[in-house]
C-alpha cells in the first residue's frame, strides 16, 4: 500500500492522541481542549484543500484519498459548528435565567 507524503505523518495519530490524552493534566480547562480540536479542525481543513490542490495541478494523488480528506475535514467542521451552537444556545439560556 503506497501512503501520501501529508498522511505519512498522521498514520498512528489515534496512538499519538490516546498518547497526549493520558499525559494530559487532569486540570486541563475547557478551553485548552476547544483550542486543540479548533487547530484540529484547521489541520484538516489545510490538508483537504492540499489535496484537492494538488489534483487539480494533475499531481499523482489517488482520488479517493482527496475525496477521504475533504470529507472528514467537512465532518469536523460541522462537528465544530454544532458544539459553537450549543454553546451559544446555553449562553441564551443563561442570560434569560431570571435571578
Amino acid at each position: 500500500m503506497v501512503v501520501p507524503e501529508a498522511l505519512q505523518n498522521r498514520l498512528y495519530s489515534p496512538l499519538q492522541q490516546q498518547a497526549l490524552q493520558a499525559a494530559a493534566p487532569i486540570g486541563s480547562s475547557f478551553v485548552d481542549t476547544l483550542r486543540a480540536f479548533i487547530t484540529e479542525v484547521n489541520t484538516l481543513q489545510t490538508e483537504a484543500a492540499e489535496y484537492t490542490e494538488r489534483l487539480m495541478k494533475g499531481e499523482p494523488v489517488e482520488l479517493h484519498d482527496v475525496m477521504i480528506a475533504a470529507e472528514k475535514a467537512r465532518t469536523s467542521f460541522q462537528l465544530l459548528l454544532e458544539l459553537r451552537n450549543k454553546a451559544l444556545e446555553l449562553y441564551r439560556e443563561v442570560l434569560r435565567i431570571q435571578v
